[in-house]
């Protein structure tokens, strides 16, 4: 169903008017004009998904319980898999600089014979 151009700009009107002074504010601040009262909202992380189309939650799940851990693991390490994977969804440098270069060690040990604990 497609909006002319004359309906959209009388809906806009209409939300302004019924909206609160202090909402009235914000948008003046903004600017009426730059004010987009049916943009669509922007996905929260939670539902942001890597290039496998999994979200960062199922990563850290799947990860998590392919490891044996006998007792458990700490809150720091389940803290440490959560930020890597959100880091590297995100394509945070910085996280995956600690990628590349946890990856080039672990070959470098398998290239000298080194056990990797």
């Amino acid at each position: 169903m497609s909006v002319s151009r004359e309906e959209a700009e009388e809906r806009k009107r209409l939300i302004y008017d019924s909206l609160s002074v202090r909402n009235r504010r914000y948008i003046d601040r903004i600017g009426y004009e730059k004010w987009d009262p049916f943009e669509e909202p922007k996905d929260p992380i939670e539902i942001r998904r890597d290039s496998t189309k999994r979200t960062s939650q199922q990563l850290v799940r799947e990860f998590l319980q392919s490891r044996s851990f006998e007792d458990g693991y700490s809150n720091a390490y389940g803290r440490g898999v959560l930020d890597m994977c959100i880091g590297i969804i995100n394509d945070d440098d910085r996280y995956l600089a600690m990628l590349d270069f946890a990856t080039w060690y672990n070959e470098l040990l398998q290239r000298e014979g080194k056990p990797n604990d």
